[in-house]
């Protein structure tokens, strides 16, 4: 099944937590804390897989969650890091913030991409030892890892895209000038995968053509497949456009021309004005008067026109020809370059210190915080210094300013998941 747009969820590996140990050896007086810190999530990676042409894979699993560092350890030992999570999608896979729609990368070539970076581990307990905090009894906790939705859309990487109605030869003339093998057969509807082939002009000399499913009217808006396929000729650096002389299916050539290039208007302005060659194919069946009437016709808007009999190779070598020079006069492939980030995209505190108050009976309650659920994990409520810490973090992460602005006083309550404790001003 021809997949090419799919939604996933990325979770990179969390942090491992710093440690908090003391050094005790038999002979060695008070050797002080040697806690080690938390190794490094994993990050979420993609790399482009030529053996891969469909999103497919993506339509029965939609979660990836990377390793969580390792822990730190006694002795200083920093906790190992998690492996990548690495992603192989077909190469030209666009990924887009699911939720904006900004371009965050294109997967199309061989360097692999990070798109979601793992946490960074926690201070072990012998990063906060001072002259006059000789024994701190608490470390930090990892850094959660990125976490988004993203959209996966394959826009095929190809240099040269057949574009027509259904059932005009576009399939027959790809098979006959390229390696593809695609189905072929007198359909009077469109086939529903593109067929990518490589057109071989002699020893280092290639390129890539594309056999777009037939568009029909409407399709700029989305009828009948409409968008599916459009977005496959996004990348295509020119475009030849197959008409049938011959009326076979009875339309007129000249208004399939028109409509066609009307709905690729409607889609894009920019590909409407990508360069075009249009080919007619089935002359056997057209009368040579007709032939020369649409050749005319094209010439006189300034299209080159060529005649062709796709099924016995007739005309073809010199429509290739013509394509491979004309190829040399235009800019490579397009490589879509990531969107900027937004404002409020470059304020990650933003998200990762957010938490909700609450005033239920007199008491007020801190909730959906859990990077603070992290932070608790290491707080040893016995230790003043580590007290300390806490107290500091609520008054950096802006929820002591909270708590005054909402109307706390000295000796209310305050919540904080399961930690219960008197307002202190």
């Amino acid at each position: 099944m021809f997949v090419d747009i799919a939604k996933i969820h990325l979770k990179a590996g969390d942090g491992g937590n710093g440690a908090v140990s003391f050094r005790r050896e038999k002979y060695v007086a008070a050797g002080g804390p040697d806690g080690g810190d938390g190794g490094k999530g994993g990050d979420i990676v993609f790399v482009a897989d030529d053996n891969l042409s469909t999103l497919a894979d993506f339509r029965y699993k939609r979660k990836y969650v990377a390793e969580t560092g390792a822990n730190g350890g006694t002795s200083r030992c920093t906790g190992k890091s998690a492996k990548n999570l690495v992603i192989a999608v077909p190469r030209g896979t666009l990924i887009k913030d699911a939720e904006t729609g900004r371009i965050i990368a294109d997967i199309s070539s061989d360097e692999p991409t990070v798109i979601a970076k793992g946490g960074n581990g926690g201070w072990g307990n012998m990063h906060f030892s001072t002259a006059t905090r000789q024994v701190p009894r608490f470390a930090k906790a990892g850094n959660p890892g990125e976490e988004l939705d993203v959209t996966l859309e394959l826009k095929l990487l190809a240099d040269v895209g057949l574009i027509g109605f259904p059932n005009v030869g576009k399939s027959t003339l790809v098979s006959v000038v390229s390696e593809a093998k695609p189905k072929i057969a007198n359909y009077h509807f469109t086939t529903l995968t593109p067929v990518l082939g490589v057109v071989r002009m002699g020893e280092g000399s290639s390129f890539v053509m594309a056999d777009i499913p037939g568009l029909i009217e409407g399709a700029g808006e989305g009828v009948g497949l409409g968008h599916e396929f459009l977005r496959h000729v996004e990348r295509c650096r020119l475009l030849l456009h197959v008409i049938d002389v011959s009326g076979s299916e009875g339309r007129d050539p000249i208004e399939d021309f028109n409509t066609i290039n009307n709905e690729l208007k409607v889609f894009s302005e920019e590909l409407s004005e990508r360069p075009q060659i249009v080919v007619g194919n089935k002359c056997d069946l057209a009368e040579e008067e007709k032939i020369e009437e649409l050749k005319a016709y094209f010439e006189q808007i300034g299209l080159a026109f060529f005649p062709i009999m796709a099924p016995i190779n007739e005309g073809t070598d010199e429509l290739i020809n013509y394509v491979a020079a004309e190829l040399a006069k235009l800019p490579e492939i397009k490589i879509y370059e990531p969107d900027p980030i937004p404002v409020s995209e470059l304020i990650p505190e933003t998200n990762r210190r957010s938490f909700t108050l609450d005033v239920l009976d007199g008491v007020y309650v801190i909730d959906n915080a859990p990077w603070l659920l992290k932070i608790l994990e290491t707080v040893n409520p016995e230790d003043y210094e580590s007290l300390q810490y806490f107290q500091r973090t609520l008054q950096d992460s802006g929820i002591i300013q909270a708590l005054v602005n909402a109307g706390v006083q000295d000796g209310d309550i305050v919540s904080v998941y399961d930690i219960e404790f008197e307002f202190v001003s």
